[in-house]
């Protein structure tokens, strides 16, 4: 057994580990867990962050609270796996800055932890000729963000790289790569206990209740009853954000709406039809980025995604529902406006779903040596889209806290946002939130 698993079931009584390796510790009032910052969340900004704060604050005991019983449960171990080089963002914003760095500093950490991973590029292609200009539009962007090595492909030189795929233009990027994420987010873990933290699993926080302890005054108590005080909280919870946000009297706004995203599997025999990664030209139109074809680094390729509505707020599948969170979500006023106007779009998105003919012919577009036949139901993630009142869906990174309400309100600080590519740019966003941490309660 790792010592990664050794670690971290909350209960009466529990494993912890830190640097001087793991031990025993019964639970009682007396010996309740006392920490400087303590993380809540397990996902890949969460642990990346936790690690950021420990590298940089060796003297501060820090713990890392999971609710799931392994890391990167939910969003960092269900996508497509891609390192992305930062090509779809407006020029000069943060998420733009952000992934250009992330991706310089992923491949980094990979290389100097013996992560595997493939840096097989991608492919953006235009199969028809209203595609073109907006397939220039990305070049631009692209070019101004910094993205390393990008260059514009006629017909011919599409096949040269992709023999199966056809297009009219491309935009070629050899930086962008393949990882599995769940296992970066749980090699930053490891580092985390290296460097001193503390991590535990099972603890699924339902209350923040300001305690009498003047060092650490805000209590987080999970649904066993199991309690650690903090000087400092940082949430980190993805799919759950808004919701823990709320514990601590923020506003339920920007609200969580899951989608799901559905993978298939491309079948074996099949997957010498795809090297690197090989997108669409994104719709303006639509919120999404279109299905794609994905190699894995298990040797296998995925297509898709598609994007419809879970459930549930962790529903994976179609019988996956929770009555309250659906109610919640079709309550929502963002919700109904955002599915007014995408409502074609939606409908679209479902039949795909139920019927794999229609998700291929998407891929068909660009790779037409690819039938029904040659795939089958793969995994599916969900994805914490951020929405407004409006029904706008948030595309910028969200902090939250409540100042000048007591102990908690001026000790906590919610990351409510971290959009996509949250894994790529999770090194640089944890340095960002990291920065903020110091200034807010200054460390």
């Amino acid at each position: 057994m790792s010592p990664l698993c050794k670690v971290h079931w909350f209960s009466r009584v529990f494993p912890v580990q830190n640097k001087f390796g793991s031990y025993y510790r019964s639970y009682s009032k007396a010996n309740i867990p006392r920490y400087d910052v303590v993380v809540v969340g397990g996902g890949i900004v969460g642990s990346a962050s936790a690690r950021e704060l420990a590298l940089r604050h060796p003297s501060l005991k820090i713990a890392l609270i999971e609710k799931e019983n392994k890391f990167a449960f939910h969003q960092s171990g269900n996508n497509s796996g891609v390192i992305h080089a930062g090509i779809y963002y407006k020029p000069g914003s943060l998420k733009a800055k952000l992934c250009v760095e992330g991706l310089n500093l992923s491949y980094k950490y990979l290389d100097e932890k013996g992560i595997k991973y493939s840096k097989c590029g991608k492919l953006i292609v235009a199969t028809n000729r209203i595609e073109v200009p907006r397939l220039l539009d990305l070049y631009d962007r692209g070019v101004k963000n910094g993205v390393k090595d990008i260059r514009l492909l006629d017909a011919e030189e599409i096949k040269q790289l992709e023999p199966h795929c056809k297009g009219l233009q491309a935009l070629w990027s050899p930086h962008t790569g393949i990882v599995d994420w769940g296992v970066v987010t749980r090699s930053y873990v490891e580092d985390f206990n290296k460097f001193g933290g503390t991590s535990y699993l099972n603890f699924e926080v339902k209350k923040f209740i300001e305690g009498e302890d003047a060092d650490y005054p805000v209590i987080i108590t999970n649904s066993k009853d199991n309690t650690v005080y903090a000087k400092y909280v940082l949430t980190c919870c993805g799919l759950q954000s808004d919701s823990v946000a709320v514990l601590t009297g923020c506003p339920e706004e920007p609200r969580i709406i899951p989608f799901r995203g559905e993978y298939l599997y491309l079948s074996p025999h099949k997957s010498n039809l795809a090297k690197a990664n090989i997108y669409p030209v994104p719709d303006p139109r639509f919120p999404f980025l279109g299905v794609h074809l994905t190699p894995r680094i298990d040797g296998r390729v995925i297509v898709g995604p598609n994007a419809i509505l879970a459930f549930c707020k962790e529903g994976y599948r179609w019988g996956d529902i929770n009555v309250q969170e659906l109610k919640e979500i079709l309550s929502f006023s963002g919700f109904r406006k955002m599915a007014l106007k995408y409502a074609g779009f939606g409908l679209k998105e479902m039949s795909r779903s139920i019927f794999i003919p229609l998700q291929v012919k998407q891929i068909q577009r660009y790779i037409q040596g690819i039938t029904s036949s040659d795939v089958e139901r793969g995994p599916a993630g969900v994805r914490a889209q951020a929405m407004a009142k409006d029904g706008t869906l948030i595309e910028d990174f969200v902090f939250d806290s409540k100042p000048g309400s007591g102990a908690i309100g001026s000790r906590v600080l919610h990351c409510r946002n971290a959009p996509s590519p949250g894994a790529t740019s999770s090194l640089a966003i944890a340095k960002m939130i990291a920065d903020k941490m110091k200034e807010e309660f200054k460390f």
